[in-house]
């Protein structure tokens, strides 16, 4: 039957018959909401790190933690992201309803570790000598990495970011592998229904 209907027909199966066509918007959506939120979520915790070893490895203070620094990225780099979307999901946050936040957050940390490594081969493009002339006009390290070593670093570190949110969208499609309505998980459900293999994708 589906090798002798029309395409138009298929069409309409695939996505007009029972409004199934908002099932890829609402997928999109979600989509979309977990690449972002684990953007966020991914810069903040990357940046943070990325100064605590940058600080350490310059000046030799911070260095408790930034060996907790490297051990995160290293753990979280070393291990595929299916597996500590499982483990936050089943055992982590299993009395969570909200699979769309577990989704984010999970993406975000693993996010984390990778943009660490982004900002802080941008914090090394910028000449330490910088950093000494902070220090010398009475700014405390602190003070240094925000207002004189994170502005010319940003410029570096954009690209490589847009770059890590472009993986995020295509990760989250792992998202529906516990349930979660996502883009990649939509064609599935609705090839299940009218099983057509192609005009769903």
């Amino acid at each position: 039957m589906i090798l002798s209907a029309t395409i138009s027909e298929r069409l309409y199966r695939a996505f007009i018959y029972d409004d199934r066509y908002k099932l890829y918007f609402q997928g999109l959506g979600n989509t979309l909401l977990i690449a972002l939120l684990a953007t966020l979520i991914g810069v903040a915790i990357g940046v943070v790190l990325a100064m605590i070893n940058y600080v350490s490895k310059k000046t030799g203070k911070l260095k408790v933690l930034s060996t907790i620094s490297k051990t995160y990225i290293m753990i979280i780099r070393g291990t595929p992201v299916v597996l500590q979307l499982f483990i936050m999901y089943f055992v982590v946050l299993a009395s969570s309803d909200n699979g769309i936040f577990i989704g984010a957050l999970t993406f975000g940390l693993n996010s984390g570790a990778y943009v660490a490594e982004i900002v802080r081969a941008g914090f090394e493009s910028v000449d330490y000598g910088q950093m000494e002339a902070g220090r010398s006009l009475g700014m405390s390290t602190s003070q240094t990495m925000i207002k004189v070593v994170t502005p010319q670093a940003v410029r570096n570190v954009l690209p490589p970011l847009f770059n890590e949110f472009i993986t995020l969208v295509k990760e989250t499609a792992i998202v529906g592998y516990v349930g979660i309505l996502d883009l990649g998980k939509v064609p599935g459900i609705i090839q299940s229904r009218t099983f057509d293999y192609l005009f769903p994708l």
